[in-house]
């Protein structure tokens, strides 16, 4: 089974979208990996005044992961980008998930994003 890598633009995104991503990711035949370094930026979002508009999406994203553990993992960089462009090429069949046009830029491998508001595609 194929592991996908959760980013925060894309956590944040199909929370807005109101999309299911953890059962879609499953259905899709993905086990989700989610860095220490997504959760520490979705909680700096929770608390940041600068950023209300993603706030509601960061508290449901963190009461989420803790009623539904995922696997954690450590992409070693305190950039969250910089990490998982170096997870994935140490890593090359992991599938990024993200929203974040410059990621998706550098990244060679397979992403999954969030297509028209309502539906998850990996491209």
């Amino acid at each position: 089974m194929k592991h996908v890598v959760l980013d925060t633009s894309f956590i944040l995104t199909a929370i807005k979208d109101r999309i299911d991503f953890l059962e879609e990711i499953s259905f899709l035949g993905l086990t989700p990996l989610l860095p220490i370094q997504v959760i520490r930026e979705l909680g700096q979002v929770n608390k940041s005044e600068k950023k209300m508009k993603f706030r509601d999406g960061a508290q449901f994203a963190l009461r989420l992961f803790e009623k539904h553990p995922i696997k954690e993992i450590d992409i070693k960089n305190t950039y969250v980008d910089k990490g998982i462009i170096n997870y994935a090429k140490e890593n090359p069949d992991v599938v990024v998930a993200t929203m974040d046009k410059e990621l998706k830029q550098k990244l060679h491998n397979q992403k999954l994003i969030v297509r028209a508001g309502k539906k998850l595609e990996i491209v």
